[in-house]
């Protein structure tokens, strides 16, 4: 047996492939992903493991899949999904700013409860409950990350900074001044003194 480290190497993911969760019917599954949400619903077949379960596939808006395991005697049930560790707390979709100013009034004329809006510092946030009791939260990002980079290279220099200045959690000034280092990593400038300046 080879020596722990010799041979080892990293599996790379290169991005969430699916996301499958356990459905009611199939009606209530396409009314709630697709009525709800709006993620086009895609793609149909049997489980290919259990023929008497449905396969329903939907798109949340990146490309990438959301599939439901449906059964015809599956009924709904309102309580929250367990939280016992090992389990899916909750499960987030992103949406513009546009679009989440609209979830509140949108939800309620569904009679569908919801938090009111979280500010967690770099993304604002609603939850919800789906018809099965899993929670749901669309969040929407407080920064636009410089062109060529992500969402997740702001969030790295900007925990960095976080905690370079002791603080508890990312704030909007961390995450303006990762936007700024980025930017200035990423693109050269004839300056040679690039620092803040006042004009006036």
């Amino acid at each position: 047996m080879a020596e722990v480290g010799d041979t080892m190497q990293k599996i790379q993911t290169l991005g969430v492939h699916h996301i499958t969760l356990t459905g009611a019917d199939r009606q209530s599954s396409i009314d709630f992903w697709e009525g709800v949400l709006g993620m086009p619903f895609i793609f149909d077949q049997p489980n290919l493991d259990d023929p008497d379960e449905g396969h329903l596939y939907f798109d949340p808006g990146d490309g990438r899949l959301i599939t439901i395991f449906t059964n015809e005697t599956r009924k709904r049930v309102h309580n929250r999904t367990p939280m016992d560790p090992g389990c899916v707390h909750h499960l987030a979709f992103e949406v513009d700013r546009a679009m989440f100013d609209q979830i509140p009034e949108r939800l309620e004329a569904r009679g569908i409860g919801h938090s009111g809006v979280k500010d967690r510092g770099f993304m604002h946030s609603i939850y919800f409950k789906d018809p099965l009791g899993q929670l749901i939260e669309l969040a929407c990002y407080t920064f636009i990350p410089p062109r060529g980079s992500s969402h997740a290279e702001v969030m790295l220099e900007a925990h960095k900074l976080r905690v370079a200045a002791g603080d508890d959690h990312i704030q909007r000034q961390h995450l303006a001044d990762a936007v700024v280092k980025i930017m200035e990593q990423g693109q050269a400038s004839l300056s040679e003194d690039r620092g803040a300046k006042n004009p006036y």
